[in-house]
């Protein structure tokens, strides 16, 4: 029993130093001014969950920074069956009228309540029956947003299934997949998991192995669970320049950084620390740190731009699209 005691303690006063550390490298990513010339570049994204009213979707894409939009399409089942959400073609229709030099991609989302760490999140059959469904869906699309959580590190389904979707939806056709967020630091992903956050990072690795056969890689700037706005800022940095240093051997690939504008908690939990101001400047000072390389095209994604208020905007547009 003592033994058992000193161990238990011991893995809590190495967790208490690891929070430590993190929050002093995190502080220290948020410090100082960002590049002036770091900012947006017209290759911003944003996530579409609903279109019944159009304004505030209209109010961020006549910002002239977004070009590509992913429209909830698509609700997976843990069967792999995937039911269609209705109507989509209004909104692609509207956007082809409005914002013909937009593209939109059918987000197929699916949220588990449990780990893959044990059991793989889809297997070869549950695989067979949603990559053909994800193909039916995209026609009429630019392409497919792939958005599945939670996926345990070295689960081997999730990178065949991005494989098996690219080869259904050939090469023209945008494959996007919206990560996890990375480990702050090698191992890092370890304690999170166990003291309860679940299945909320990934390696770098994994990352890269994931978004091997993708165009497109969209990290979220959702649920970092960070208690105070610096280490939210510095976090975001943080995500930007792992993110690239993992990717940075891929090439013709576009990497965005999700930034919070949801109102409610239907697509995320809110977090009074998670705000869009704070956001972009992370990532501006992320950027700053970072060399994304030649064939890198990085950008920002709203998340989701049918809820932005004029705040979210006014943010996007100053920290931004002005560049500070």
């Amino acid at each position: 029993m003592k033994w058992l005691l000193t161990r238990l303690l011991a893995g809590v006063a190495a967790v208490a130093v690891l929070a430590v550390a993190a929050s002093a490298l995190l502080a220290h990513q948020y410090s100082g001014e960002p590049d002036a010339q770091v900012g947006g570049a017209g290759t911003d994204a944003a996530w579409v969950g609903s279109w019944e009213d159009t304004d505030s979707l209209e109010a961020a894409l006549d910002t002239g920074g977004i070009d590509t939009v992913y429209v909830h399409a698509g609700q997976i089942a843990d069967d792999g069956s995937v039911t269609p959400v209705e109507d989509t073609d209004k909104l692609v229709s509207w956007l082809g009228e409005h914002y013909p030099d937009v593209q939109a991609l059918a987000w197929l989302r699916h949220t588990a309540d449990g780990s893959s760490l044990v059991e793989d999140r889809f297997r070869s059959g549950q695989r067979g029956e949603l990559v053909p469904a994800a193909g039916r869906i995209a026609d009429g699309f630019d392409g497919v947003h792939l958005d599945v959580a939670p996926v345990t590190v070295n689960d081997p389904s999730y990178p065949a299934l991005v494989e098996e979707l690219r080869e259904e939806l050939g090469e023209d056709p945008v494959l996007s997949v919206r990560a996890h967020h990375v480990e702050l630091v090698p191992g890092g992903r370890m304690p999170s998991f166990v003291f309860g956050s679940g299945e909320k990072y990934w390696s770098k690795g994994y990352l890269e192995r994931v978004t091997e056969p993708a165009d497109d890689v969209v990290l979220p700037g959702v649920d970092a669970g960070m208690p105070v706005e610096a280490m939210y800022g510095g976090f975001m940095a943080r995500q930007v320049t792992q993110t690239l240093d993992a990717l940075n051997r891929q090439e013709d690939l576009s990497v965005r950084f999700g930034i919070p504008v949801h109102s409610g908690e239907d697509w995320a939990p809110q977090h009074s620390t998670e705000e869009a101001l704070t956001a972009l400047r992370g990532v501006r000072l992320g950027l700053t740190d970072t060399d994304p390389g030649a064939d890198t095209d990085t950008g920002v994604a709203l998340y989701v731009a049918d809820e932005a208020d004029a705040e979210d905007l006014q943010a996007y547009v100053s920290e931004w699209l002005g560049n500070g």
